[in-house]
C-alpha cells in the first residue's frame, strides 16, 4: 500500500481518537480502544448519551470513510502502533507501559528464524507481558510471512487497559490470539509453546508470598520481576523452544545476577545476549539486551561459543547486513550438526 494511504489512515484514526476523548474526558488510551472497536463494527456506540450525538454524527462519517480491506494486517499494525505511541505520550504512561519499538520484533523474528528455520506448523507464539500486543503481533506476523507457517499466539498482562489495546488491535487486524487478564506470575493457561518472546518490566514483584515458589526468587525482600517472569516462561516451552526476552542490558550485574545464573545454568541453554542501541530507549539507563535461552530437549544444544554483540541501527544498511551474516555464521558454527 503507498505510503500516502497509509499516512491517510493514520491522520483518520488520529482525528477520530482525539474527537472522542475530548468529548468523553477520557485518557487518549480509552480513547484509542474505543475507536478501534467502532472502526471494528463500522458503527458508533453511545452509552448514556456519550459520545453525544454532534460527536457520533461526525465519528460515524470518519468511520464511513475508512475501508481497511485494502490493507495488509501488517499495515494495520503499523498504523495503530504509531497510534498507540500518539496515545501513550499524550497520557503520560510510565516506563513500563511504552510501546515497544518494531526493531525489537525484527530482531526476535530473526532469531527465531535463524535458530528454527523450519517452523513447526501451527507454531505456538507467547508474550507473557504483551502489553498493548505490539511486539506479539509484529513478530507474530514476521514468522508467518518469512516462515512460512500459521502462528497462533497468547497475550498475558495484568493491565486491563493494556489488554483491551492488544483485543482491540487483533480484532482491526484479524490476529489469531487468546488474550488472558491475569498476573503472568500465576499459573499460566497454556503450554508447549514453540516460543516465548517478551519485552519484560523491570522493577519488584512485590507479592513475596508467590515468588518463594520460583528458584530466582531473591534470598530477601522482593524479587526482580523479570527473573520471575524469565523463569515462568521458560516452564510453558516446549523442549527446544526459545525463550526470547528484552532485559535490562545490565541483568548480569545487578545484586540477585548470582541466582538469576544459577538457575539458567541449570534450566536452560545459554544461547545469547545482544544489546540494543541506545537510541531505541528514553535514557540510557532504560536501555535493555536480548537474552536468548533455549529449553533442553529435542534436538537443542548448548552453543559452542555463546552469541554475544550488538544489534545495529537498522537504517545503517552495511552494519545491518554485517549482524545478519554474523549470526548466521555463528549458527553455522555452534548449533548445526
Amino acid at each position: 500500500m503507498a505510503k500516502e494511504e497509509l499516512e491517510h489512515l493514520y491522520e483518520q484514526m488520529k482525528q477520530a481518537t482525539e474527537l472522542l476523548q475530548g468529548n468523553l474526558h477520557t485518557g487518549m488510551i480509552d480513547a484509542l480502544i474505543e475507536v478501534g472497536d467502532d472502526i471494528h463494527d463500522r458503527d458508533v456506540q453511545q452509552e448514556d448519551g456519550l459520545p453525544d450525538d454532534a460527536t457520533a454524527k461526525k465519528l460515524q462519517a470518519i468511520i464511513d470513510e475508512m475501508d481497511l480491506n485494502k490493507f495488509e494486517p501488517e499495515e494495520i499494525r503499523q498504523v495503530l502502533q504509531l497510534e498507540m505511541v500518539f496515545a501513550a505520550e499524550f497520557d503520560k504512561l510510565e516506563p513500563n507501559q511504552q510501546i515497544t519499538p518494531d526493531a525489537l520484533a525484527t530482531l526476535a523474528s530473526f532469531i527465531i528464524l535463524t535458530i528454527t528455520p523450519k517452523l513447526e506448523d501451527p507454531y505456538q507464539l507467547a508474550d507473557i507481558a504483551a502489553g498493548s500486543g505490539n511486539l506479539l503481533y509484529a513478530v507474530q506476523n514476521q514468522l508467518e510471512q518469512e516462515g512460512g507457517a500459521n502462528v497462533h499466539a497468547y497475550a498475558v498482562d495484568n493491565d486491563e487497559n493494556m489488554l483491551g489495546l492488544a483485543s482491540m488491535s487483533a480484532g482491526l487486524t484479524g490476529a489469531d490470539v487468546d488474550l488472558y487478564h491475569q498476573d503472568a506470575i500465576d499459573p499460566l493457561p497454556f503450554n508447549d509453546v514453540n516460543a516465548v518472546v517478551s519485552d519484560l518490566p523491570v522493577g519488584y514483584y512485590p507479592i513475596d508470598e508467590r515468588a518463594k515458589d520460583f528458584a530466582t526468587a531473591a534470598q530477601s525482600g522482593h524479587s526482580y520481576a523479570h527473573h520471575l517472569l524469565m523463569e515462568q516462561g521458560l516452564k510453558v516451552l516446549k523442549p527446544g523452544g526459545l525463550g526470547l526476552f528484552f532485559v535490562p542490558s545490565a541483568v548480569f550485574k545487578s545484586d540477585e545476577s548470582k541466582g538469576l545464573t544459577e538457575w539458567i545454568a541449570q534450566n536452560a541453554y545459554f544461547q545469547g545476549l545482544l544489546g540494543m542501541p541506545e537510541s531505541f530507549f528514553s535514557t540510557p539507563d532504560a536501555a535493555k539486551s536480548l537474552l536468548v535461552l533455549q529449553k533442553p530437549g529435542a534436538d537443542a544444544k548448548q552453543a559452542t561459543q555463546v552469541l554475544l554483540g550488538q544489534f545495529p541501527d537498522i537504517n545503517d544498511h552495511a552494519a545491518f547486513q554485517k549482524f545478519v551474516v554474523d549470526v548466521r555464521n555463528w549458527h553455522r558454527q555452534n548449533l548445526e550438526d
